[in-house]
């Protein structure tokens, strides 16, 4: 018996021709984000990429002004006076001028200035290096310390955003940037109390500074900031946390 085979013909409706529509409008859609995404992730990481490359330009110019063998200028100029340190020490014995002179000199020396492509004005104020993450920048610091100033430096290298100055009595506090990687604060979230920072000035003084507190606080607490140290040198970093809705904070004391 002959068998006959049918072929149930399948018509395409209105709505069939609308959803085909509909799902072809999506696919293009979802391409096509995919394509900006890739795209700001790829912008993303050779911004990273070109920040870290300037970070390290800054550092080594910073190396060759503390290797250039110039004699420290102990006369500054303060609200239009000029003061003049005198090293006595030979005919008093006194000690106490000499650490006076290093300090004044240490805040007299001051990097060439540089000016970045929107303007701001910054120079190079200390050296901060971390062995433990392998962490090793110049700090530097803009002329007005305005948020838009900040924000734009801290593209550059860590950033002095407020305190004394470096190695002095005070606290001297430095922000960088979390980027989740190795590249600038990103791996600070990752010490611990007990680990050591070593910040170099202007003056090449070198110290030592151990970790005694870690912690989050919000973006806008700022009470990490105090100046109240019990005449200590102590040094504050500050970074974001992986979503950035927190702060790092790690507070770091001189080690004697």
């Amino acid at each position: 018996m002959n068998q006959i085979l049918v072929t149930e013909k399948l018509y395409i409706t209105p709505e069939l021709k609308r959803k085909k529509k509909m799902y072809k409008f999506e696919f293009l859609i979802s391409i096509f984000l995919v394509c900006i995404l890739t795209s700001l992730y790829i912008y993303a990481e050779y911004d990273r990429n070109k920040s870290e490359e300037t970070s390290q330009q800054i550092l080594e110019d910073m190396n060759q002004l503390l290797a250039q063998n110039t004699e420290i200028d102990t006369t500054i100029a303060k609200d239009d006076v000029l003061l003049v340190a005198l090293d006595e020490t030979q005919d008093t014995g006194d000690s106490n001028s000499s650490a006076s002179i290093d300090n004044i000199a240490s805040q007299s020396i001051r990097s060439e200035k540089y000016t970045t492509p929107s303007g701001y004005t910054y120079y190079t104020v200390a050296k901060i290096s971390i062995p433990k993450i392998n962490l090793n920048y110049s700090v530097i610091q803009g002329e007005t310390g305005t948020l838009e100033e900040t924000e734009a430096l801290l593209k550059l290298s860590p950033v002095k955003f407020h305190g004394s100055e470096p190695n002095e009595v005070g606290n001297f506090c430095i922000a960088g940037h979390n980027y989740r990687n190795e590249k600038f604060f990103s791996k600070v979230p990752e010490l611990v109390v007990g680990d050591e920072i070593q910040l170099t000035d202007l003056s090449k003084r070198t110290l030592t500074y151990k970790v005694y507190d870690k912690y989050t606080v919000e973006p806008k607490d700022t009470s990490c900031t105090t100046q109240l140290t019990g005449g200590k040198k102590e040094i504050t970093l500050v970074t974001c946390n992986n979503d950035s809705t927190l702060r790092y904070v790690i507070k770091c004391k001189e080690v004697k």
